[in-house]
């Protein structure tokens, strides 16, 4: 397997309702230098992959930015619509966190 699929196969366990930073995730991929690598990843995934990527935000809970005009709006509105909340910066709060 390749770096991106361990990447979807570790997006693919984070629960409905719960998030994981980049870092983390790269973590669990096997290569805790990779959170970038991660985003990429995320990116890439092609529309008919099954892998929870809005559950993934930066280590501060903040969304990042996309290459899409509104695909923060998206991942904010997926996250809200799983229960997640934020604060009044717009990060999630950390108690969603997968620790």
């Amino acid at each position: 397997m390749n770096f991106f699929e361990i990447v979807y196969e570790v997006v693919g366990t984070i629960p409905y309702g719960h998030v994981m930073s980049y870092g983390q995730v790269a973590r669990l991929a096997g290569n805790p230098r990779m959170a970038r690598q991660v985003g990429w990843a995320l990116h890439a995934l092609k529309s008919e992959k099954s892998v929870p990527w809005q559950r993934v935000v930066r280590k501060d809970g903040s969304i990042a930015d996309r290459f899409a005009l509104d695909a923060g709006e998206i991942q904010a509105q997926l996250l809200l619509d799983e229960g997640i909340q934020f604060d009044e910066k717009g990060r999630v709060l950390q108690e969603f966190f997968i620790s």
